[in-house]
């Protein structure tokens, strides 16, 4: 019994580790992005890799562990939907990862054999995950003889024993991290670093540039003043196509939203419900049933110290005496009202050891249960047993009972309510008899520490929501403007309506937000179902919206074209046509000029000092980035003065008075290492890039989940 005890104790953390080693941390990013259209098929397949496919349900599974592990590691109770995106786009790149790095291992021939499998489970050097598994959870000691045991225990189990099936998941994705490391190890064997990369890594951080400048900024020319070309475009376009690489396929919408939140007379109304119970709450003398019975939300009434309770109020209720209420107000989206029920002095934290006892282990009833409990308090006080001796012999709770019950110090907050006010309320040194949902308590306690005021404040809230009249208000207007809609005439008809038509862009298909809307799954759905300058074929709902929308573009996976890139690369196109025009300012200004100083003044500008400059972090206080400023001027003779330079402010000439040359590099192996490291990270994350991009990634998730 022990040791399935001790076995059920760690499956949490194998669980955690099933899902942690699926891969490294390397592999567990967003680095990689998937795309792909839709096509007909199977409906449970998600997508694929090559021609292995991802199918829904061991997706939906994955996320599900997942999601789990996150609840465990964040203490999250509840998951909004767009760490739900988040998980889902991670679990995706899991699967997606170790489809390609399985058909990278099988081209390779990499395997883990039986030797080294023992070695990291039950070896002189488990793997770090094991130890981790099975470690005590107080004092993080590792015990081998635990590990040993426990696994002796698994053997025993049958085939189908979610214990044993759990094990066998768990050595499997350590198998399948050591392959990743061997695969990994291969190409960290063929990166390498000479000596010159060490000289010129070391030279880029170390030395020193004294230099002066002079700007003329793209601003100094009104926008209007410059027209932009279709060759101008297109300049740019193909200078900067890399760029334009779509690594998944997105979507442009414009929309309308009808704001359906609660109305002035909606709040009026919620309010007044709590105006008409606030006679009943100021008589009541049970104000725990009371807020059982009226409030949308069943808060058990708990000692609090300040600072714990809503902000509209903390300052307040410690001020006043027992039996002030204060309110309506609204907090949080509710109308709420609060009633002081008690203050009093109470110990900042408390230390205690219990025995559990549960009415199954003691017969069956809880009259049973608390008579054991009964019986061991007589044998402590007595003197005939101690309660160290005990705890370890009849506490359900072994994690506590193997240290004679000891819990250690807690404040409030860290127990159940009963529990809690026994401890807290009792006296140091006093041994208690305590129910509570986990079964019988027999308490010590054993010291308490500190002393500061505590309330217990009884709060009945009501929810504000819109009423059904204003709900159908909304949603009429937003129906009578879809039902006016076709695909020509959208921005007209909003426009003769009143009505503000906002825009999302670069939608991803897995989406569950978009801009000013929260929870838009069900119209990302659609989005990706859609045509170009499709209309919505009905009304989303949105939070306390009512959305109407229209496809306004279609970006495919691949290199998108110049059409659909466009209006983003407007701005850069013009600074590069002001880039030209102020070009030639500085030449003409250059002509018959001898230093950097006339050739400012003839452009209208000044000159600028930069002091102590190097090129490794090419940075103009006060600016920004300049790398083609700052690197020019490191390739410049001392006094020379630099053609123009467009840049990223505006452009640039610029003159070098003196270079600080460092101590020559005498030993490299310190700067290689750097850059080696530095390489090592990046490959990873690289490679995996490069992996997908060629393992023909199909991804249906926009249309199935």
């Amino acid at each position: 019994m022990a040791v399935m005890g001790y076995l059920r104790d760690r499956m949490g953390k194998i669980v955690a580790g099933v899902i942690g080693l699926s891969l490294f941390a390397f592999i567990a990013t967003e680095a990689i992005k998937s795309g792909g259209s839709f096509f007909k098929g199977d409906n449970n397949e998600l997508g694929s890799v090559g021609d292995e496919k991802i199918l829904l349900d061991a997706f939906n599974t994955s996320v599900e562990q997942n999601t789990a592990q996150f609840k465990q590691q964040s203490g999250q109770g509840r998951i909004t939907p767009q760490i739900t995106s988040y998980i889902q786009e991670n679990t995706w790149n899991q699967l997606v990862s170790q489809a390609i790095l399985k058909k990278e291992f099988d081209k390779l021939g990499l395997t883990v054999g039986g030797d080294e499998t023992q070695e990291m489970t039950t070896g002189n050097n488990p793997s770090p995950q094991v130890i981790q598994a099975f470690s005590d959870p107080q004092t993080g000691k590792f015990s081998h003889e635990n590990l040993l045991n426990a696994i002796n225990a698994i053997k025993g189990l049958k085939e189908d024993d979610p214990q044993k099936i759990r094990w066998k998941e768990f050595v499997i994705n350590l198998i399948d991290g050591k392959k990743t490391e061997k695969y990994m190890s291969l190409v960290a064997n063929g990166l390498y670093v000479n000596s010159l990369d060490a000289k010129d890594s070391y030279e880029g951080k170390n030395k020193l540039a004294n230099l002066k400048y002079a700007v003329l900024e793209y601003n100094s020319i009104p926008d209007n003043k410059v027209t932009l070309t279709d060759a101008d475009y297109s300049n740019y376009y193909n200078a900067h196509k890399g760029e334009f690489k779509n690594q998944q396929e997105t979507r442009d919408i414009s929309y309308v939203s009808f704001n359906a939140a609660p109305s002035a007379a909606d709040s009026a109304a919620v309010k007044g419900q709590l105006d008409k119970l606030l006679p009943d709450f100021s008589k009541s003398t049970n104000d725990s049933l009371f807020v059982q019975i009226n409030s949308e939300t069943k808060t058990p009434l708990t000692y609090q110290h300040k600072g714990e309770l809503d902000p509209k109020i903390d300052s307040i209720i410690f001020k006043q005496n027992p039996g002030f209420i204060y309110g309506p107000y609204l907090s949080n989206g509710s109308y709420k009202l609060s009633k002081l029920v008690e203050a009093r002095m109470s110990p900042d934290s408390v230390k205690a050891r219990h025995i559990l006892i549960t009415p199954t282990e003691s017969g069956g009833t809880l009259e049973k249960a608390l008579a054991r409990a009964d019986s061991l308090k007589k044998l402590i006080e007595s003197g005939k047993a101690t309660f160290a001796s005990l705890a370890p012999v009849f506490s359900i709770d072994k994690a506590s009972g193997s240290k004679g019950g000891e819990l250690g110090t807690f404040g409030r907050g860290a127990m159940v309510p009963a529990f809690e006010n026994a401890v807290f309320d009792g006296k140091k040194g006093e041994i208690k008899i305590v129910t509570s949902q986990f079964g019988v308590h027999l308490v010590e306690i054993e010291d308490q520490k500190g002393s500061s005021k505590v309330v217990k404040v009884a709060t009945v809230d009501k929810v504000l929501s819109a009423s059904s009249n204003t709900q159908s208000a909304a949603y009429s207007k937003a129906q009578a403007f879809l039902i006016s809609l076709s695909k020509d005439n959208f921005d007209a008809e909003a426009k003769k309506a009143g009505l503000k038509i906002a825009e999302a862009n670069d939608i991803a298909g897995i989406a569950s937000s978009l801009p000013g809307l929260t929870d838009a799954r069900d119209l990302v759905r659609w989005v990706f179902k859609a045509s170009k300058d499709d209309v919505s074929d009905q009304v989303f709902t949105v939070g306390d919206q009512y959305v109407v929308a229209r496809v306004t573009e279609v970006k495919p996976k691949g290199t998108l074209s110049l059409d659909l890139v466009k209006k983003q690369i407007e701005p850069a196109v013009r600074n590069e046509v002001k880039g030209k025009i102020l070009s030639d300012k500085f030449a003409a200004a250059s002509s018959g000029s001898s230093s950097i100083e006339q050739i400012a003044q003839k452009a209208g500008t000044k000159v600028l000092p930069l002091q102590n400059i190097v090129f490794a972090n090419p940075v103009i206080p006060g600016s920004s980035a300049e790398y083609k400023a700052i690197g020019t001027a490191f390739g410049l003779s001392i006094g020379k003065i630099s053609k123009p330079i467009i840049g990223q402010q505006g452009v640039y000439v610029v003159s070098v008075n003196s270079f600080i040359v460092p101590a020559p590099l005498t030993n490299a192996v310190r700067e290689k290492e750097q850059i080696g490291q530095a390489l090592l990270q990046r490959s990873q994350g690289l490679i995996l890039q490069a992996l997908n991009d060629k393992a023909n990634v199909k991804d249906n998730r926009a249309k199935l989940l």
